[in-house]
C-alpha cells in the first residue's frame, strides 16, 4: 500500500520525469528541498543534471538550490541546460549574471539587464550603475545612480551607492557631501553606511569630525566596527577606506543591500539568493555572511549555517560576535560540548570582551551549569565597569545561577539589583517574586511583585502560571483558577502548567478535571520525576501525594 504522503509527492511529478527515470532523486530533491534541506537537494541535483533530457521544471529548480548553496558555477551549468531546453528563467539569468560578475564579463551582465533585468528594478538598477563605473565609464555609472534615484522609494538606496561609486574613484568631497546630507538632504544610514562616512572624512583629513560621528554613533548603537573604528582613529589618527573601494565590492553592496530590505520581509530561500550572490562577489563580506547565516538558522539548517560562520576571518572587529552566533547555531543542533568550546576559547582570545562573558555564561545557564555560569556573569560584570539601565540583565541572570546553586541571599541581592536599574521589568519581578514565595518570606511583595509583573505581560503564560500557583500556595484557592485556567491557555502545550491547573481544580474540588488535567500533563513528556509524582496524583489522589511529601496545607510565613 502507498502511504497517502508519497502517493500525493508521486502525483505531483511530472509524467516526464517518471518516465525518464529521474523520478526517484528528483521526488527526493524536491522534497529535501521543501524541508530547506539545500545540501541535501544539491546532492541529489548532482545526479539529475548528469542524465540526458532532464525535465526543465527538475533544471530550474536546480539552479534555486544552486545559488541559495552559493554553487554559482553549478547553478550556472543547470541555467545553461534549461536555456538548451528552450526554457527562460529569471532564476537562471541571476544565476548568470552573478557568474559574469565574477568573470568580468561585463558586455553580456549588460545584455541581461537590457532583457528583462535579473532583480527587480531596484537591484537592477544598482548593477547598472555598478557595471559601468567596472567598465571605467564613471559619469555613465552616476547618472545610472541619479535616474535610480528618481522613485522616491529608491533614492535613499540609490544615493548611497553614488556616494560609494564616488569614493571608489577618489571624489571623497562628492562622497562626503551625498551621505552628510548636504547634497540631497539627510538619508537613512546604517552601521556600514556610518562607517563609510567615517573612513570617508578620514580620507579629507577631517579627523575630529570622524571622531565625532564614531562617537555620536558608538553612544547609540552596538556595533563591533564602529567601536573599531573609534579605537583605531584614536591609535592611527586616521582611516582606510575599505568599506566599499572597487567597482567589484559595489556590485556586492548592491545584492547585500537588497538582502538586507528582504530580510524578514519575504521568504528566507528568496533572501538567500542575494546574500548569497553578495559573498559569490565578495567572500570577505562580513555582514553579508552574518546574514547568511541567520537566514539558514531560521531554516534549521544548523550545519551550513555554522560553516558560513567560520569563514569570518580572525582578525574582523565582528569576529567574536560571529562565533557568539556560531556557539547558539551549534547548541541549536545539540551539539553542546562544542558550543562550549567556542566560547570558551572567545574567553581566552577576548578575555576583557563583557559580551563574550555575558554569551558564555548564558550558554552555561542554559545548560544548567549553573556554578559555571555564575562566575562568568561575575567577570561579565566586573568588565562592565560603570553600571549603567541596560546592565539589569547581568544581575538578574547572575541572581538565577546563584538561586539555582542554593544561595538564596546573594540570589535576592542581584535580583533587587536589577530592579533597581530596571524598576519594572516583568522577569524579575516573576523571579523574585516566586522565589519569595517559595522561601516563605515576604509573602505580600512577592504577591504583588507578581501581579505587577502579570500587568505589564498579561500575555505571557509563564508569569500568568506563576501568578496562579502562588495564589495556590497560599491557600487562596478560588482565586487561583482564572489566572491557571488562563495560563493554559496562552501555553496549552507545557506540561508543567497544566500540571499545575490540576493541582488547583483538585484543590477547589473539580476533581475529574484535575485528573483530566494530569493526563495531559503525562501526554506532553514531562521529565522523570515530574512524571512519577503525576502518576501518583493519578493514583491516589494529590491530599495523599502531599501527605507522603510531608506538607499538606498551604504555606505560612516563615519567620524573616
Amino acid at each position: 500500500m502507498i502511504k497517502p504522503l508519497l502517493l500525493a509527492a508521486t502525483l505531483l511529478t511530472p509524467l516526464a520525469a517518471q518516465a525518464q527515470g529521474v523520478a526517484g532523486p528528483y521526488l527526493a530533491a524536491r522534497i529535501a528541498g521543501y524541508s530547506n534541506d539545500y545540501a541535501a537537494a544539491g546532492a541529489y541535483y548532482d545526479t539529475l543534471l548528469g542524465r540526458p533530457g532532464t525535465p526543465t521544471l527538475v533544471l530550474e529548480n536546480a539552479v534555486v538550490i544552486y545559488s541559495v548553496l552559493g554553487n554559482f558555477a553549478r547553478a550556472t551549468e543547470a541555467a545553461a541546460l534549461l536555456e538548451g531546453a528552450g526554457r527562460s528563467s529569471q532564476f537562471a539569468d541571476g544565476a548568470r549574471m552573478v557568474d559574469h560578475l565574477q568573470n568580468g564579463r561585463w558586455d553580456e551582465a549588460r545584455a541581461l539587464l537590457d532583457e528583462d533585468g535579473v532583480g527587480g528594478a531596484l537591484l537592477d538598477g544598482m548593477l547598472d550603475g555598478w557595471i559601468d563605473m567596472a567598465q571605467g565609464d564613471v559619469s555613465e555609472g552616476l547618472a545610472a545612480f541619479e535616474t535610480l534615484a528618481e522613485t522616491e522609494s529608491f533614492a535613499n538606496f540609490a544615493r548611497i551607492q553614488e556616494a560609494y561609486a564616488r569614493a571608489t574613484v577618489g571624489d571623497y568631497e562628492g562622497a562626503e557631501a551625498i551621505l552628510s546630507g548636504e547634497a540631497h538632504g539627510v538619508l537613512n544610514m546604517s552601521t556600514r553606511n556610518i562607517a563609510a562616512h567615517a573612513q570617508i572624512l578620514a580620507q579629507l583629513e577631517r579627523v575630529e569630525d570622524a571622531r565625532t560621528l564614531l562617537t555620536e554613533a558608538n553612544a547609540v548603537t552596538n556595533s563591533p566596527l564602529l567601536q573599531h573604528l573609534a579605537t583605531r582613529l584614536e591609535a592611527d589618527g586616521t582611516l582606510a577606506y575599505d568599506i566599499v573601494a572597487t567597482a567589484s565590492d559595489g556590485l556586492a553592496e548592491s545584492y547585500f543591500t537588497l538582502a538586507a530590505i528582504l530580510a524578514g520581509e519575504t521568504s528566507a530561500t528568496f533572501t538567500l539568493l542575494n546574500s548569497r550572490a553578495a559573498l559569490a562577489l565578495r567572500p570577505d563580506h562580513v555582514d553579508a555572511l552574518v546574514l547568511t547565516a541567520d537566514l539558514l538558522e531560521m531554516q534549521s539548517q544548523y550545519d551550513l549555517a555554522n560553516a558560513v560562520l567560520t569563514a569570518v576571518p580572525r582578525d574582523d572587529p565582528s569576529f567574536f560576535g560571529a562565533e557568539i552566533a556560531r556557539a547558539e547555531i551549534l547548541l541549536a543542533s545539540g551539539r553542546e560540548e562544542a558550543a562550549v568550546e567556542v566560547l570558551q576559547a572567545l574567553t581566552r582570545s577576548n578575555p576583557d570582551r563583557e559580551s563574550v562573558w555575558t554569551a558564555f555564561g548564558d550558554t552555561l545557564r542554559r545548560l544548567e551549569r549553573f556554578e559555571e555560569s555564575g562566575a562568568a556573569y561575575d567577570r561579565a560584570i566586573e568588565l562592565a565597569g560603570e553600571i549603567e539601565e541596560r546592565d539589569w540583565f547581568l544581575f538578574y541572570v547572575r541572581g538565577i545561577a546563584r538561586e539555582r546553586t542554593d544561595r538564596w541571599s546573594e540570589a535576592e541581592a542581584d535580583f533587587r539589583r536589577a530592579l533597581e536599574l530596571n524598576p519594572d521589568q516583568p522577569l524579575v519581578l516573576n523571579y523574585l517574586g516566586y522565589g519569595l514565595v517559595e522561601k516563605r518570606i515576604k509573602l505580600d511583595e512577592a504577591l504583588d511583585m507578581i501581579e505587577r509583573a502579570v500587568a505589564a505581560r498579561p500575555d505571557d503564560g509563564y508569569i500568568t502560571d506563576s501568578l496562579g500557583w502562588v495564589l495556590y500556595r497560599l491557600g487562596r484557592y478560588e482565586e487561583a483558577v482564572e489566572p491557571m485556567e488562563r495560563a493554559v491557555q496562552l501555553r496549552p502545550r507545557d506540561w508543567e502548567i497544566n500540571d499545575h491547573l490540576g493541582d488547583v481544580l483538585w484543590a477547589v474540588d473539580r476533581k475529574r478535571e484535575a485528573e483530566f488535567q494530569w493526563k495531559r500533563a503525562l501526554s506532553l513528556e514531562p521529565d522523570e520525576d515530574a512524571e512519577g509524582r503525576i502518576r501518583r496524583k493519578l493514583e491516589v489522589g494529590l491530599d495523599v501525594v502531599l501527605e507522603e511529601e510531608g506538607g499538606s496545607g498551604p504555606i505560612e510565613a516563615a519567620e524573616e
